[in-house]
């Protein structure tokens, strides 16, 4: 799911589609496109070979790092805890998001290839949309996690128990999966001219509504619902979590108490704000057309940098996860 909101006039027009493949509309007629062209980045041969190596390391070291991250969690006796159930989960989500969208640049990049099915660049759309608002709900219940741990720190073994937790992580997946069903059904409903140009190097729902040649009316109305139903009160829990923990950590008389309480939080506080603040960035702040190239690198960073990230972050932060390094594993 896209969190930009820009204000997008509908398009009215009275469609008639042939036989031929020929969609007619009114003032217009355009070939439904068969293939979406995604703008990608710089056309230099010596630059897209410098790009390559650079988002061949990312992808690398995100699938090592995530899945290091996966298997310590599994394998360490330590890391059997609910902060760590939530990390293993947001370790997989990133990989996914990556995987969906890093392997096909790459191979853009060695066949000089930006063109997209259709039906691929729907179901990119489809996945993307999925992973991120379940991404948006992990990150949002790991701040509620915190918020427990050091806010309510007796009730924390009762409310975070193995059950919750679960619940928690399953409901996660199924509102990401609502989310992409939801907007895969607005899609379906478009026409898009055979001459349609995307101008990230993946299919970005917003983008595409935009370069729609029909009545985008259900499919902004979903994206909006959405944002607004689904996206914003993660954003509200993750803020409202961590006013509550500063809050709480202030009033802490101890020195060593305060620092002990902000570095279990640290890491998550790092993530979150990489995350939202690469959204925001893209998709809330108003852009215009020299800003594109800038618009192209902001989602670098949430789709590539961040899951690449993310394992260090707890990994270098976290003592648990360096004693967990140290010691033997066994994996369950």
């Amino acid at each position: 799911m896209s969190f930009q909101l820009e204000e997008t006039a509908s398009k009215e027009f009275t469609q008639t589609t042939h036989f031929d493949g020929i969609a007619s509309f009114e003032g217009s007629n355009c070939t439904q496109t068969t293939e979406f062209n995604l703008a990608g980045f710089a056309e230099d041969p010596a630059t897209q070979v410098a790009l390559f190596l650079l988002f061949l390391f990312t992808y690398l070291v995100t699938i090592l790092g995530n899945l290091g991250m996966i298997t310590l969690i599994r394998a360490s006796p330590l890391l059997h805890s609910p902060m760590y159930y939530f990390l293993g989960n947001l370790a997989f989500v990133n990989l996914c998001t990556s995987t969906i969208i890093t392997p096909r640049m790459l191979v853009g990049f060695l066949l000089g290839k930006k063109g997209m099915a259709y039906t691929w660049c729907m179901a990119q759309v489809f996945t993307i949309d999925l992973f991120l608002i379940t991404e948006c709900f992990l990150l949002a219940t790991m701040a509620y996690d915190r918020y427990v741990a050091v806010c309510h720190p007796l009730l924390y073994p009762l409310v975070m128990s193995p059950e919750r937790c679960s619940q928690l992580v399953t409901g996660s997946y199924l509102l990401g999966l609502a989310n992409g069903v939801g907007q895969a059904i607005g899609m379906s409903s478009l026409f898009f001219c055979s001459s349609s140009t995307i101008g990230l190097f993946f299919c970005d729902i917003s983008l595409l509504i935009s370069h729609s040649t029909s009545d985008t009316t259900l499919s902004l109305i979903i994206l909006r619902t959405a944002s607004s139903v689904l996206g914003v009160p993660t954003v509200l829990v993750v803020l409202l979590s961590y006013t509550a923990i500063i809050s709480t950590v202030l009033s802490i008389r101890s020195t060593e108490g305060k620092r002990k309480a902000f570095a279990t939080c640290a890491s998550h506080l790092t993530t979150v704000s990489t995350f939202y603040g690469a959204l925001i960035f893209m998709y809330l702040i108003p852009r215009s057309d020299s800003s594109k190239g800038v618009d192209k690198w902001a989602a670098v960073l949430y789709t590539m940098v961040t899951p690449m990230l993310n394992p260090f972050i707890y990994s270098l932060r976290n003592q648990e996860v360096k004693e967990a390094w140290k010691r033997p594993r066994t994996i369950k």
